[in-house]
Parts: structure tokens; sequence; C-alpha cells
């Protein structure tokens, strides 16, 4: 008798461990609450446009590849890879850009006529965050289970390498231009994490981009959602969609299966890919709970939420790459409003997704299919969304089309749709509507950070951008990893 696994939720941290077990001879249900696949990497389709809505950037695409080699299965045969260069185009506030990308000579040119001695500390940096990127990667960290001992082992190499210093502290070492010091420290914010005290570790992302490219996938995000659903149901494993989890049943302290819509889903083990936090004060009994008691849970801190402000526009902006940053003057002062008073600032910086410059075939001939997403507080705020919701999308638009110089961008919306961190908390189970669940600060990183199996129910694991690695899409399929070999501990025999 094949071993029972049940996936609550269908994220790419649960597609990617479900095809994982139902390949190494487990049988594996997925269930998923919504009626598509995908969780935060959903999809919508209006007016002609097709919108990812959540993830955006695939990097590390061999983490992807090894899902496909779990199976004797060929990446190409699946999906189409695109490669992106430059990766984005960071525009800042006094109207100068960057256009970044992984080669040296392009960035040292760039960077050179804002600042002479940066661009030559540019090898330097990418020799240090090599580094970082060699622990997390090459040597396995990101896949491997966090445990004390391995804790204990890493902390000596970590010191040394300045991994558990702030990563925008890090940076200033090589770099004295704002405009430097930002474009090397924002990516701890695509995993929700806080560049001015997110752990250094989190820098090897430049370097993984550099090395292994920033890619985009032919069709959408949404393709490799439905390429992971296919090489899942192609190897037997079965998905219940609009099927939302009430409960995880606990016997004798062992997890033993969830009750959905009426129904009962017998397993030897459940995994969750939903929000961690959620999962545990939502679908587990306070007896069953001695660690993650409510009040853990409530004290931990939860990273930042986002605004997202989805449009079909019925002209095209070259100005705008397929990734486009727009910064505010402000840096520090913006982050803390976000992630410390919760406030809601007059000015902001701004991520702009605009898939169909690098696929046309995404929206109506000679229109754009975009995204903004606005880092914003999450719901420990004050703000009341529905109140300001219309208002703050105006002053997105007035700046765009105004300030920035987006011409005629409200006359020409033809598809307009909002996505608040309300919306995050109702239809994602998201706590307190953050995308990212606990933020990545050096006390919830690594050891500190949830872990993948859990300590208060046995055969209770997690899987998904809550337990460690964390988030984004290379650190999520590494939670897969890490996950996957926990349960395989554990049923060895």
């Amino acid at each position: 008798m094949k071993k029972q696994i049940v996936v609550i939720g269908s994220g790419f941290g649960g597609l990617a461990l479900a095809i994982r077990l139902q390949s190494k001879g487990f049988q594996v249900k997925i269930l998923e609450k919504n009626e598509l696949v995908g969780g935060h990497a959903s999809q919508m389709l209006k007016n002609g446009y097709t919108f990812d809505l959540g993830p955006s950037i695939i990097t590390a695409p061999n983490l992807i590849k090894d899902l496909f080699n779990c199976a004797n299965k060929k990446t190409s045969d699946y999906l189409e890879f695109m490669h992106l260069d430059p990766y984005y185009r960071i525009y800042f506030h006094d109207g100068s850009f960057i256009d970044y990308s992984g080669n040296r000579d392009k960035m040292k040119a760039q960077m050179k006529k804002f600042n002479q001695l940066d661009s030559e500390n540019y090898d330097l940096f990418m020799e240090e965050t090599k580094k970082l990127y060699e622990a997390v990667i090459v040597d396995g960290l990101g896949s491997t289970p966090f445990d004390l001992s391995t804790m204990i082992k890493f902390v000596p190499r970590a010191l040394k390498l300045g991994a558990l210093t702030p990563a925008y502290k890090f940076v200033t070492k090589f770099f004295d231009d704002p405009r430097h010091q930002f474009m090397f420290s924002f990516h701890p914010l695509f995993i929700g994490g806080n560049p001015f005290r997110a752990p250094a570790i989190y820098l090897m992302i430049p370097y993984l981009e550099k090395t292994d490219g920033v890619w985009f996938s032919r069709g959408g995000m949404y393709t490799l959602v439905n390429a992971l659903t296919t090489l899942f149901l192609e190897l037997g494993g079965k998905i219940q969609t609009e099927a939302p989890v009430d409960q995880i049943v606990v016997e004798e302290g062992r997890a033993t299966g969830v009750h959905t819509n009426n129904e009962f889903h017998q397993a030897d083990a459940v995994v969750s890919n939903a929000d961690l936090g959620y999962t545990y004060k939502n679908l587990i009994t306070c007896n069953n709970r001695k660690k993650w008691t409510d009040k853990k849970i409530e004290t931990m801190a939860y990273s930042m939420s986002a605004f997202l402000v989805y449009m079909g526009v019925k002209k095209q902006y070259p100005k705008l790459l397929h990734h486009t940053l727009i910064l505010s003057e402000r840096y520090k002062g913006l982050i803390d409003d976000i992630f410390d008073y919760h406030t809601l600032p007059k000015d902001f910086s701004m991520y702009l997704h605009v898939p169909t410059r690098t696929d046309p075939e995404m929206a109506p001939p000679g229109c754009e299919s975009m995204y903004v997403l606005i880092p914003v507080a999450n719901l420990s705020s004050s703000i009341n969304w529905s109140e300001v919701k219309e208002s703050y999308t105006d002053s997105i638009l007035n700046f765009l089309e105004y300030d920035f110089g987006m011409t005629d961008l409200k006359k020409h919306i033809d598809v307009l749709e909002i996505f608040t961190p309300e919306d995050f908390k109702q239809k994602r189970n998201s706590s307190l509507g953050s995308p990212w669940g606990m933020e990545p600060k050096l006390t919830q990183t690594a050891y500190f950070r949830p872990h993948n199996r859990s300590e208060d129910v046995n055969h209770l694991y997690f899987v998904g951008a809550g337990t460690h690695p964390g988030g984004g899409v290379p650190g999520v399929l590494l939670t897969a990893e890490t996950t996957e070999s926990e349960i395989l501990k554990d049923f060895s025999n």
C-alpha cells in the first residue's frame, strides 16, 4: 500500500513537493481552496489580456528542471523559457536610471557615470556574494533542514562571510552612491524582507541572478503552474479544487488527515502549503499545539503586504522594460513607514511587471498587460483599505501619468483590477494580509524560522515561504526539497 500524503494548497511549494513525493512512490493528493491551482501564482484573463497575479521572475531555472528530472521528463517539452537582458530597469527619483543585468562590463560602465570607485568595487562585491551563493545553493544549506546542529556548524562560517550582517550595511562597505546602495540591497524585498535588517545571506540573490540569469516563461508565469500541474497528474497525483480545508485531524499526537467540504481525507502525513500562521491557528486545535500557541503566532513579526493594480492598457510604453522599478527619493524612511510605523506614506516606490514587453501575445495587438506592485504595511496597521483603495489607486495612476510620463495612461485603460492586503487575507488566508508570511529577519531565519517538520504534531510538515529557507520562487522550490528530505527520513521504511 502506498503511503497517502495530503498537501494543503497548490502554490509553487505545494506543487513542487507533490511532484517530488509522487515520483518517490507516495500517493499524493492536493487540496486547493480556490477554483484555480497556483496559490499566489494564479492568473486572470480579461478582455484579451493575460495577467500573472503574483510571482513574475524566474531565477535558478535548474531548480525547475530538477522537478522534471524527478519524472525523467524534459522541461523543454512543457515550457519555453525566455532569457531577459537587462533584468530590470531601475528609475531613480531624479529621472536617471540603470539597466541592471548580469553583464559586468555593462554594469560597470553605467555605474562609472555615478561613482568611479563604486564601479571598481563591483567585482569585489560579486566575489563576496558568490561565497553566500555557494553556501546556500552549491553546499545545499538552502535545501537542508536547519536543525540546531546545522545552525551551530554554520554560525562560524556565517560570521566569517558577514552573512548575519544586515543586507544594506553589507552593501555600503562596497558602494557610496545611493543608487548603487539601493540596487544591490533591494533584493530582500522580493522575499518580503526589510533590507535594513534582513541578514546579508539573502544577498546571494544578485550572484544567483548573475550566474543563472533572469527568465520568463512564454505565455506568462501561469504556464509554469500548468506545466507542474500536468507533470504531477501524469505521475498519478490527484488534485481537488474548491476544497478549502477547515481542520487538520490529529490523533494521539499525529496528523491523520484533513476535513474539507464535509469530507474526510485520510492521510499518513499532511503537508501545508497554506500560510503557516493560519495553518497552526485555524486548522489545528489549541490542545495539539504546545510550541505554536496563538500567542506565539501573534507575536511573530510579519512581513509587509502589497497593493496591486492590474491594468490592460490600449497603448504601449517603451520606456518600461519587462521588469521596471520606479523609486521614491526616500529609501530607509519609506521602508520604516511600511515595516515599523505601519502608515500609508504619500510617496511610494513601485515595481511594474510588463510581460508584453517580452511576449506581446499576452495582450491584444498594440496593447500592454501590466501590474503595478506597491509595498505597503500589513494589516497590523489601521489602514481601512475599503475606504482608501480608490483614492490610493488614483494617486498611483496620476503619478505614472503626470510625474513619470506615461502620457494619457488613464484614458487608455481597458482593464483595471485592484488587489489589497485585505484580499490577501480573505482570498489567500495570508496572516495580516502578508503574502510572504513571517518576515525573514535574523531572528526568523534558518534555525529560527518555523521548521519544515512540525514540532507540535507528528507527520505534519510545511512547505512554502513560511518555512526554511523562505520566500521567492527559488526559496519556495528549495523548501520543497528540504521538506521532502524530512518526509523521506520519517518514512524511510
